[in-house]
């Protein structure tokens, strides 16, 4: 195992020690800083690894087992190497080891001893180190997979979410706009950053639903009357059954949105007339995002409406469709709305 170059601190009131320890150090290709005052050399190991501490017991201020204390606080694994003097008592050095102490040597110092034991502690510090790479490299590794792992899921739900778009005439683009309005809301409603990206993965499949429901009614391009409408309505009920049963987080946040991005603040929604509160959060952000897009979009039935007609619909329609709380985010936060409006356009 290659030593070379590890770093030792040594600290010892007498100059004739340090310099002795030096030119040992020195031998084994060590590189070393010799410290008179213990202070100064705790300050230095604060700012510095050294992969070795080297401390004298019997210092002025500070003593060895005060220096070990102070140190042993802030690195937990270094190796120390204490100095004491022939006759002192295994007192002393039980004390020591209670502190943080590895090993110790005895002054005056003896050549092979030093080497010996010098050589022991670097040996440990290398393994640990190694070990720590290891760790590391293999954490690395974890994040690594975890991240591929994700980036399959999420292009896994985006080729899902356009699953919908072969029967509907509404496009890609559509369903960009909610997911990327959707995360603005979440965002500024104070949802965390896991949620934040969960409403945006799954509010995609608000309109899944659609693929249950018969061209005739689906399609056509003048208004619906009553009968076509209930079926029309089932598109909702539709995507939670399909989506519910899901492990995947994000697929099961998608039904939820499905089930109830229709349901309306006063309760007149559909299509279980939930009111208020009692709407989830995903359905509530989903249906103000829904609706302006839709306004806001051509369509073979209607033409586009400008964005500020749709910025004063949601406003009108406040605590009637639209939780006010959430237009009120809506309309504060209008630029970022209007550059995604603009960055995602029709195809």
């Amino acid at each position: 195992m290659n030593l070379e170059n590890m770093k030792i601190i040594s600290i010892d009131d007498n100059k004739t020690n340090l310099l002795i320890i030096e030119s040992y150090a020195k031998i084994l290709n060590l590189e070393i800083e010799s410290f008179l005052n213990p202070k100064e050399a705790l300050e230095a190991s604060f700012q510095k690894d050294y992969d070795l501490v080297i401390v004298d017991y019997m210092m002025p201020e500070i003593n060895g087992l005060e220096f070990i204390q102070v140190f042993r606080e802030k690195n937990q694994n270094t190796p120390i190497i204490m100095l004491t003097a022939v006759g002192d008592d295994m007192n002393l050095q039980i004390k020591a080891l209670e502190y943080g102490a590895n090993d110790f040597l005895s002054k005056p110092i003896n050549a092979p001893a030093f080497k010996a034991r010098i050589i022991n502690m670097l040996k440990l510090r290398k393994s640990q180190l190694l070990l720590q790479d290891k760790a590391l490299l293999l954490q690395n590794e974890v994040e690594a997979a975890t991240f591929r792992l994700k980036e399959s899921e999420y292009e896994t739900l985006q080729m899902l979410g356009k699953s919908a778009e072969y029967k509907d005439p509404e496009t890609n683009a559509h369903t960009q706009r909610v997911a990327h309005y959707c995360k603005l809301l979440a965002r500024a409603y104070g949802l965390d950053e896991s949620l934040q990206d969960i409403i945006f993965y799954a509010s995609p499949f608000h309109d899944l639903g659609k693929i249950g429901i018969p061209d005739n009614i689906l399609l056509k391009p003048g208004k619906l009357d009553d009968d076509e409408f209930s079926i029309m309505k089932n598109h909702a009920k539709i995507g939670y059954e399909i989506l519910k049963g899901s492990k995947s987080k994000y697929l099961k946040a998608g039904g939820v949105i499905a089930y109830n991005h229709h349901e309306k603040y006063d309760g007149t929604g559909y299509p279980n007339g939930l009111k208020g509160e009692n709407i989830p959060i995903f359905g509530r952000i989903t249906a103000v995002a829904d609706v302006f897009d839709a306004l806001t979009s051509s369509r073979p039935y209607k033409n586009a409406w400008s964005l500020e007609d749709a910025f004063d619909f949601l406003i009108r329609e406040k605590s009637l469709h639209f939780d006010p709380n959430l237009v009120d985010l809506f309309i504060e936060n209008r630029n970022e709305v209007i550059n995604i409006h603009n960055k995602f356009k029709e195809a």
